[in-house]
């Protein structure tokens, strides 16, 4: 996410650190690779020279900061300039109206259709509400298919009308029934177009004049550079909607023109979406983003994702496991499936403070647990409760079963049992001190207010 634009300012930011003093001539240098950074990024020439013009004022005007390094200072400044830049703070969807209706606007291609899917299974399992999606791309088949697959995952209705071609009256009717069926939220899915034609925006803007949404959303591909800007606001001066939504964050995008956005059209941004999976979809915060772009992580974020997928029942039963060392194969899948609902591997390691750097050329494959799983699998249920029973040659026939070496086993095998003591470590007096301590630690900056 952003790694291009990640590089370019650690780089840029790097060159001043170190320095004994603040000085016009080393914050010019800095500023001029910071706006460099930022336009190779593909954020707009304007909105990133008055973005650096800002930073290098408040840059020279801060010399009374003395107990910060210049590299830390000059990082804050970048850091609070790429937060208002972003929107300041997050803003929440309004689900307002019974039931709440929400327009899903964009071109072909920006990942409506799918987004769509993600905020009814956000909807439904993070805000206990009851969607209908409503599928109103009558020029494209495949779309109505797609619609009905993904509500099929997810376990959400799709309202269709086959061989209608009226996409108000498709609209229209998918609230009635949703009235009728005790559905809380309809989402209502668009066509979209290769480019803006004068039709598309007639017809937008009459789905939009009959139902009367409560919320528009204009999703837009990341990865499609300026031209996201000049849609943008083409679809904001037809609909006035109400906020953005950034699709396909995970892909090799330089992403600068998505984050100009909010400065064009003056939208929020409200979702950034990432990757294919169902609850691949996350709010956006300025704050946290601008600490990912600047390699500090996101630590809030990834603890929300594990909070999540938190059960406190199963947590008590795997505490009483640990302390009696029952603690088996059977409950470490169980762990494993836990990480795996988090979402992308590699997304999940970016938010850990550091890593995300460490990790940029590394490939992550979402299916780096499926070797570990194999081999378990291929356990006796009697080994996977008791793994201390396992011994060379039950070892081979478990390799054998699994399709792998013997060595990967054992590598296995070893990780269980440093894991084990470790949980078991965690579980003692040295380790309830050690989380007393992490609770007290007050705010540090970039991570978005942990402490809160």
């Amino acid at each position: 996410m952003f790694n291009s634009l990640q590089d370019k300012l650690d780089k840029a930011l790097h060159n001043i650190s170190g320095r004994g003093k603040i000085t016009e001539i080393n914050v010019a240098e800095t500023v001029k690779e910071i706006r460099r950074a930022l336009v190779d990024a593909d954020v707009n020439y304007k909105v990133a020279k008055d973005l650096t013009k800002r930073v290098q004022d408040k840059a020279l005007g801060a010399n009374v900061l003395t107990s910060l390094t210049p590299g830390q200072l000059m990082t804050k400044i970048v850091h609070d300039e790429l937060v208002d830049l972003m929107g300041g703070s997050q803003e929440g969807i309004n689900l307002s109206g019974k039931p709440s209706v929400i327009l899903i606007a964009g071109l072909q291609g920006s990942g409506k259709t799918t987004f769509s899917g993600k905020l009814a299974n956000f909807l439904k399992t993070k805000k206990n509400k009851k969607p209908l999606l409503v599928a109103c791309d009558v020029y494209r088949p495949a779309a109505i298919d797609q619609l009905k697959v993904l509500g099929g995952q997810i376990g959400v209705p799709v309202f269709t009308e086959e061989g209608s071609t009226n996409p108000s009256t498709i609209a229209e009717n998918g609230i009635k029934f949703a009235k009728e069926n005790g559905h809380d939220v309809v989402i209502v899915d668009t066509a979209g177009r290769l480019a803006i034609d004068e039709q598309m925006m007639n017809e937008i803007k009459s789905v939009h004049y009959f139902i009367k949404p409560s919320e528009t959303l204009f999703v837009v591909d990341s990865m499609t550079g300026q031209d996201a800007v000049n849609t943008a606001k083409a679809f904001n001066e037809a609909l006035n909607f109400d906020g953005v939504v950034l699709t396909k964050l995970d892909g090799d995008t330089r992403g600068g023109a998505a984050l100009t956005i909010r400065s064009v059209v003056e939208k929020p941004i409200k979702f950034i979406s990432t990757g294919e999976k169902m609850e691949a979809l996350d709010i956006f915060y300025p704050e946290r983003m601008a600490d990912r772009i600047l390699g500090m992580g996101d630590v809030v974020s990834l603890v929300e994702r594990a909070q999540e997928q938190f059960d406190e029942e199963e947590a008590k039963k795997l505490h009483k496991k640990i302390a009696k060392n029952e603690f088996g194969f059977d409950d470490f899948l169980k762990q494993i499936n836990q990480i795996k609902k988090m979402g992308n591997m590699k997304d999940l390691m970016g938010m850990i403070p550091g890593v995300g750097k460490a990790i940029k050329d590394v490939e992550i494959s979402d299916d780096a647990f499926k070797h570990i799983e194999a081999i378990i699998y291929s356990m006796t249920p009697d080994e996977r409760r008791r793994p201390s029973i396992i011994n060379t040659q039950r070892k081979q026939r478990i390799a054998k079963g699994a399709g792998r070496k013997i060595e990967d086993v054992n590598q296995l095998m070893k990780q269980f049992d440093q894991m084990g003591k470790m949980m078991k470590m965690m579980q003692g007096p040295q380790g309830k001190q050690m989380m007393q301590m992490m609770s007290k630690m007050p705010n540090m900056p970039g991570m978005g207010g942990m402490g809160k």
